[in-house]
């Protein structure tokens, strides 16, 4: 399987909400808004099998010291294979000179995100106010 990331491809709505429902990410239900904010991202990479939209990755960055990882999803029929390390390797490599470089990992998301150089943040926890529901204790999504 050939999948292509790339750090200047262009999205289209129905392929983005296809695959934030295909992982059952509250996002999708805010189509205008996930748009915006994926396409005013600091940078957005996507993995493409052919014209298929199969994963994509987005930052928020004040543009010097410190990045953060929103949203990285690959579609769940293609777990495992490769698609998530490569966009995350590419973000790290446009970011590796970043004094702090954070996310919050959700579930089993954790080990995969060690295994690229993250570690969990000694004396911090991640803090939010959250209008979705699929990150609660108990949902597997």
């Amino acid at each position: 399987m050939n999948f292509v990331v790339s750090l200047n491809d262009s999205i289209k709505a129905d392929e983005v909400v296809e695959l934030y429902t295909a992982n059952g990410w509250s996002a999708a239900d805010k189509p205008i808004e996930l748009m915006s904010a994926l396409r005013n991202s600091h940078s957005l990479a996507t993995a493409r099998i052919g014209d298929r939209l199969v994963g994509l990755a987005n930052t928020i960055s004040d543009g010097y010291l410190v990045v953060y990882f929103p949203h990285m999803l690959v579609h769940p029929d293609l777990y495992r294979r490769g698609i998530g390390r490569a966009l995350m390797e590419a973000m790290l490599n446009r970011y590796r000179s970043f004094h702090q470089l954070m996310l919050t990992a959700d579930g089993d998301a954790r080990h995969f995100y060690e295994a690229m150089g993250f570690t969990r943040a000694d004396r911090t926890a991640p803090m939010w106010i959250y209008a979705g529901t699929e990150h609660q204790q108990g949902n597997s999504a």
